[in-house]
């Protein structure tokens, strides 16, 4: 036996098993050329996970009493404690609306909501059923909510009625009863919508049918009228709060195999359509663990805050399964890092002795430009994590010189949603730290750099980044479409699975990522498919052709900088530049709003037609050393776009 195998068997040895695995604790194929790809973990082996999570820590450990979150809302003072009892009770319930509604193990649930108990609730209901929920960031629009349920098939949406991201208000009801709509119009009706009064007076009436107190949501604006209107279709439409008032909070868990699925979360495609990236039960329960564990340090009295939003994979695995699985107190924060003041978030530190932390570079640069004097009171800190791109040396120096004081370890964490858990990190005090650097693989992690050639580079080297065998975690498989998943991570290079990041390896073995390889953009850690921007700029009936590229940003990290040519006879102005940059925000959201549009009456294109993108993005960062251009086929086009290039934000 491996020694792979005695670690992960060891770890696994902590948590509940219905029945335990009967083949090889690990077993996969990651070569095309001799198969199907496919990884197994434990199979044979059943369990729940929200079993682990919750009545495990509950009735095994004696944690009842322990907090789990300290829930804060986008105004100061309105905020909520849930401890690991009352969060069991408030799973049951809800786990029993979605039965009485018809809900059943293998049945998919799209869950879109703002940062709330209330959405971590609905996610641990889903697996204590065996359902398989799919959560879409609430910052997307109706078009991706939509394209992400019928690819699914989810016949249950979970909303509510709206939230504030700091003085602004976002009506989530009325985006989901748009993506209802253009369901229907696609030939697939959603049966039922399940609406929180997240932002209502009555919500405090009857918080989650509990006993304990109810949370305190004032947003006096609604109160008086905001959301009078919200949209009610008594055919489709359900109470949150009328459901659990009346529902027992009492559930037997499901009990699933260890390759069932767990949850379905897309992530943008180099194709334009997204991706369901599939995680199971078993292998990803103890990866996001055990990473949790280690890569944090966790001690029984840490409090523990995440900045991500559940939306995204950070907050499935590190918000959500992994510290619960730990038995850790969490902070769960619904604002931004800058509302009502820019002290907002080292308040919270402060309010609740907050000692690990974890973050990502864009909020650390946004919060640099105000200076050290309003990072105050933060001496409970003792580790400091990033998260999402990789951290410019600059921004880390500040985050641990100022927000660190030069006593806390930073873990720069490589991962991705397809990882399910870190990948690439160094362990706190354990690693010597080198800014900007991943580090080394997490345990049974076996990274390699290969050339274009698909050789495997030895030394310091840069080149494709990938990884020659699984760990427990890793995805396996797109939804509903498992020849794309080999295509998109095995195909390119036999035998590995490519992470289509680019990374170098210097004289001490460390690794540093260098960005994507393929056609995608990080804007503020959120992954975007060029592809898709390009594919709604092009729905604009002014627009014949798009090309879409990054260019740095002293915030986000990238940008999207976008080139657009014209149908015959339409001008360029502001009126359309704003029309682009609606039709962006309708088609994916507001973090796809581009930040620079240029007209671009011609393209940089070899003889064959292909767009030369590599051009396009010096052309966006004023770089005149093109490389060579020998196929290009109308050498004019670079002058008029330099000439022309955008200089300022629009």
């Amino acid at each position: 036996m491996s020694p792979l195998v005695y670690f992960w068997g060891d770890i696994a040895k902590d948590f509940f098993w219905k029945s335990k695995h009967t083949g090889q604790f690990l077993d996969y194929n990651f070569d095309v050329t001799r198969g199907e790809i496919f990884i197994k973990c434990m199979e044979g082996a059943s369990t729940n996970i929200c079993y682990n999570l919750l009545d495990r820590n509950v009735h095994d450990k004696k944690l009842g009493d322990k907090v789990a979150f300290y829930w804060l809302g986008n105004e100061p003072g309105d905020d909520l404690t849930v401890t690991y009892r009352e969060l069991l009770l408030r799973v049951c319930q809800f786990a029993n609306v979605l039965k009485s509604q018809g809900v059943k193990k293998g049945d998919r649930v799209s869950i879109y909501m703002p940062m709330v108990i209330e959405l971590v609730v609905a996610m641990l209901a889903c697996v204590r059923i065996g359902a398989v929920h799919s959560i879409v960031f609430a910052g997307f629009s109706a078009e991706s909510l939509c394209e992400r349920i019928l690819d699914s098939q989810c016949s249950l949406l979970i909303t509510a009625d709206g939230f504030y991201r700091g003085d602004k208000l976002i009506n989530l009801k009325l985006l989901a009863d748009e993506a209802m709509r253009k369901c229907r119009d696609k030939g697939f009706p959603v049966e039922k919508c399940i609406m929180l009064k997240h932002l209502s007076k009555e919500a405090e009436k009857t918080h989650l049918g509990s006993q304990s107190p109810p949370a305190k949501r004032s947003c006096p604006d609604l109160q008086v009228g905001h959301f009078t209107s919200v949209p009610w279709n008594t055919k489709v439409d359900l109470c949150w709060h009328t459901l659990v008032c009346g529902a027992s909070d009492e559930c037997e868990p499901e009990w699933c195999e260890s390759e069932d699925p767990l949850f379905i979360l897309y992530t943008s495609g180099s194709t334009g359509k997204p991706k369901g990236v599939l995680h199971t039960v078993s292998g990803y329960m103890v990866y996001t663990a055990t990473t949790f564990k280690m890569v944090f340090d966790h001690q029984p009295d840490d409090i523990y805050w995440c900045t991500a939003d559940i939306g995204w994979i950070t907050g499935h695995s590190y918000i959500t399964y992994g510290p619960l699985a730990n038995g850790a107190t969490s902070v769960l924060f619904e604002g931004l890092p800058t509302y009502p003041d820019v002290s907002r978030m080292w308040e919270i530190v402060d309010k609740y002795c907050v000692t690990k932390f974890y973050t990502a570079p864009t909020a650390i640069r946004l919060l640099m430009k105000y200076g050290s004097e309003p990072v105050y009171k933060r001496k409970s800190l003792k580790i400091l994590g990033t998260v999402g791109e990789p951290i410019n040396p600059e921004a880390w120096q500040w985050y641990y010189t100022v927000v660190g004081e030069k006593r806390c370890p930073i873990v720069d964490t490589f991962w991705q949603t397809e990882t399910g858990g870190h990948v690439l990190t160094p362990l706190p005090a354990a690693t010597p730290m080198k800014p900007g650097s991943a580090t080394f693989p997490f345990f049974g992690v076996v990274p390699a750099i290969l050339n274009e050639s698909g050789e495997e580079l030895e030394g310091p080297s840069e080149g494709y980044l990938v990884f020659k065998q699984p760990w427990p975690g890793v995805m396996r498989t797109v939804y509903g479409n498992h020849q794309r998943f080999e295509t998109t991570y095995f195909k390119k290079f036999p035998g590995y699975y490519v992470t289509g990041d680019g990374c170098r390896r210097d004289k001490d073995g460390y690794y540093w990522i260098t960005g994507r390889i393929d056609d995608m953009l990080n804007v503020s850690g959120h992954l975007l498919s060029t592809a898709e921007v390009e594919s709604a700029l092009l729905e604009h009936e002014g627009v014949t052709e798009a090309a879409v590229v990054a260019r740095p940003h002293p915030v986000k990290g990238e940008s999207l900088y976008c080139f657009v040519t014209l149908t015959e006879g339409v001008p360029y102005n502001h009126t359309l530049e704003t029309e682009l940059k609606q039709q962006v925000r309708e088609k994916i959201g507001a973090i796809a709003t581009p930040d620079y549009i240029q007209n671009a009456p011609g393209l940089p294109k070899t003889r064959s037609g292909k767009i030369m993108r590599r051009v396009l993005r010096k052309i966006a960062c004023d770089e005149r050393d093109l490389g060579d251009l020998s196929t290009l086929a109308d050498p004019s086009v670079i002058d008029h776009l330099f000439q022309n290039r955008c200089c300022t934000t629009i």
